[in-house]
């Protein structure tokens, strides 16, 4: 196998990134129904497939002659790739942009059997079918190009990594934001209830104008209702509106919840001082936590109020390119997200 120059490798680099995406992309498009543009990045570039070439075809250099050897060396150094990039990715970004843990035989979701096993077979169709060509095309370009045309591929791949990137710390914000709303939500809810059997309030009630989970079902319902109405064939103006629409409701679903636990809270505090048993001081220390939750509670507002839906648009896109990525800790605030896709 010939030996190549730094600039070549970097063109072999994104030449098998560009395939792996023309793959992923045709192939995930397939299964979806309608056009997904794979991958992390913006480009039309997968990295996970150029770095899994180039590591499969240094590893097979010394045995390119074994296809035995080719298939077991091809596959350990793709799926060691595999699993230290998938691994290191979710640490980062907290979620999981490809996932195995439905697979049998799987390690942490980041690798499994079949893709181990279908990387040694890529690893025989790289080094006898694909690369040869391609190696000689690239032996034909002029020296006087091939460095040039790498450092300016090179820093188009880089300025893109720094803006995914970027988003994708974003998606990872906006996915704890979520979380830890939700869950402060109910939270207060549930202090709220407690607060409002102390009161002797008409718990039944309360929980009917407070049960989070049932206002969010209701805003799913109407999403799907919506959803129905909606033709395939909008224009891109009317599936933009719908979009936004939907976060406003989910937003005044949660602010609904919100202004009825303030109003639970507050009517609690206007009635401590009728609660028999408690000292001067239990009473103190009670009307003082009710302040603060409902303290809580107003900050809580305004934040969902100010919230635009330009937040969320770069999330969403890599949430369209990776249609199965998962998030451990994070699943329902995905799970929203996700629903957001499906219509913009």
């Amino acid at each position: 196998m010939h030996v190549y120059t730094a600039g070549q490798w970097a063109l072999l680099f994104y030449f098998y990134c560009l395939c792996g995406w023309v793959w992923e992309s045709c192939y995930v498009s397939a299964r979806q129904g309608r056009w997904v543009n794979r991958g992390f990045l913006h480009g039309p570039l997968l990295p996970i497939y150029g770095s899994g070439a180039i590591i499969i075809l240094f590893a097979v250099i010394p045995v390119e002659d074994n296809l035995y050897l080719v298939w077991l060396f091809g596959m350990l150094a793709a799926t060691a790739l595999e699993y230290v990039t998938g691994a290191a990715m979710e640490r980062l970004f907290k979620v999981r942009y490809w996932d195995y843990s439905n697979q049998r035989f799987n390690l942490n979701g980041h690798i499994c059997l079949t893709s181990s096993i279908a990387w040694g077979f890529f690893s025989i169709l790289l080094v006898r079918f694909v690369h040869p060509p391609v190696g000689r095309l690239l032996a034909r370009v002029p020296a006087l190009v091939v460095d040039p045309a790498a450092l300016a591929l090179t820093a188009a791949f880089a300025a893109d990594v720094v803006c995914s990137v970027q988003a994708a710390l974003d998606l990872r914000d906006v996915l704890t934001r979520l979380t830890e709303e939700n869950e402060e939500l109910r939270r207060l809810a549930r202090r709220a209830e407690v607060a409002a059997a102390f009161a002797e309030d008409d718990l039944r009630r309360f929980r009917e104008r407070t049960e989070v989970e049932k206002l969010l079902l209701q805003s799913r319902v109407q999403e799907e209702l919506q959803e129905l109405r909606e033709a395939r064939s909008q224009r891109a103006a009317r599936r933009q509106s719908a979009w936004e629409e939907s976060l406003r409701r989910r937003a005044n679903a949660k602010l609904e919840a919100l202004a009825a636990i303030a109003d639970a809270l507050e009517t609690c505090r206007n009635h401590l001082d009728s609660l028999p048993g408690l000292t001067a001081e239990e009473l103190e220390a009670r009307r003082a936590e009710l302040e603060e939750a409902v303290g809580r509670l107003r900050r809580r507002e305004a934040v969902i109020r100010a919230r635009e839906p330009g937040s969320y648009r770069r999330s969403l896109r890599i949430l369209r390119g990776n249609p199965s990525a998962a998030a451990r800790d994070f699943g329902e605030a995905l799970e929203t997200l996700r629903e957001l896709t499906r219509r913009k």
